[in-house]
């Protein structure tokens, strides 16, 4: 252990006396959310947003609710289309077998709704599903700090790994009784630690400025966020256990973050996109990351509800940290 909290203090020194390093890791996000703020706070121009369960085929009787001015989505899990209604990112759930309409009553779209079916309420079953509207600021934030930490864990590692076997740092410690498993999971650590330390100030400063909505326990959003950023500083570890060029280290960085950063829901929901692209967004671990620490925040969810999730990033963690130890190389 003494190596091994070594290497972790020697690496956290050299990262806070990066002092650019240091002011853009809080700066970054900052800026990201303050973007966003401003960018997406005009209303939808979507009159409804109309989830059925399974299909809106056969729904002849609700076509006073799927013309144009009404967005379609179509669920095969009537549980989470209801957490949607709930959330008022719906404003109505149809079962189109069962006639059946949930509504939520908090909601004036809702109501609306209602009222046009009125003609119709002797066909059809009306319920209610009440539940607080969810801003958008408050569903975009758990992304913003997914996608800061995924930067932070592929970037902040996967560099310094290069840079050390290229400057010959990693062909010094070679002559060390240090094996590459307890050098990775020192740099694991050393960056976890940074992660960490960051985002939950930047999240405790965006908790206060923009009162987000925290349903969930704030320990449990820690938990997921170190077993997400360990799968990604993993990732990291495994981009970079080879190679000596930073060009070729960056293009592969970049190539494993750009999918993330569109196909993991960090910016809008998946619910509504083509089925393959939901299965590749399940392979990304900022996927996983994302929809737990999302589901804890704005639904109260607990570890045990996101057992899925972690279960994903843990293996993800175990299976990129041993390829990189079986794979690294100290020297050019």
């Amino acid at each position: 252990m003494k190596a091994f909290i070594q290497l972790w203090k020697a690496r956290n020194t050299e990262f806070y006396r990066d002092r650019g390093s240091l002011s853009w890791a809080f700066v970054f996000p900052v800026l990201i959310i303050i973007g966003c703020a401003i960018a997406f706070s005009h209303e939808d121009e979507t009159l409804f947003t109309i989830g059925f369960y399974p299909n809106a085929e056969h729904a002849e009787n609700f076509s006073v609710l799927t013309a144009g001015y009404s967005k379609i989505i179509n669920y095969d899990d009537l549980e989470k289309a209801k957490l949607r209604l709930r959330n008022h990112q719906l404003h109505a759930v149809i079962e189109t077998a069962t006639g059946t309409v949930w509504l939520n009553p908090t909601s004036t779209q809702s109501k609306l709704i209602r009222h046009l079916l009125e003609p119709q309420a002797e066909q059809l079953h009306l319920q209610e599903l009440s539940g607080k509207a969810i801003r958008y600021v408050d569903w975009v934030i758990p992304g913003v700090l997914g996608m800061n930490i995924m930067f932070g864990s592929l970037f902040g590692v996967g560099y310094v790994m290069v840079r050390y076997r290229k400057n010959g740092v990693l062909k010094r410690l070679q002559a060390t009784p240090i094996s590459a498993y307890k050098f990775l999971s020192a740099q694991i650590a050393s960056r976890l630690f940074v992660v960490l330390s960051t985002n939950s100030m930047i999240f405790i400063g965006s908790y206060f400025a923009l009162d987000l909505m925290m349903l969930g326990n704030a320990l449990s959003l820690l938990v997921v966020a170190a077993i997400g950023a360990m799968s990604m500083i993993s990732i990291g570890l495994l981009i970079a256990s080879r190679t000596d060029s930073e060009e070729f280290a960056g293009g592969i960085l970049n190539a494993a973050t750009w999918p993330m950063m569109f196909l993991s829901g960090i910016w809008f929901s998946l619910d509504d996109t083509p089925e393959l692209m939901q299965a590749l967004a399940n392979l990304l671990p900022l996927t996983h990351l994302v929809a737990a620490a999302r589901d804890i925040m704005i639904n109260g969810a607990s570890l045990v509800d996101e057992a899925s999730h972690l279960l994903v990033l843990l293996a993800v963690t175990l299976i990129s940290l041993s390829l990189a130890a079986l794979s690294f190389r100290w020297h050019k």
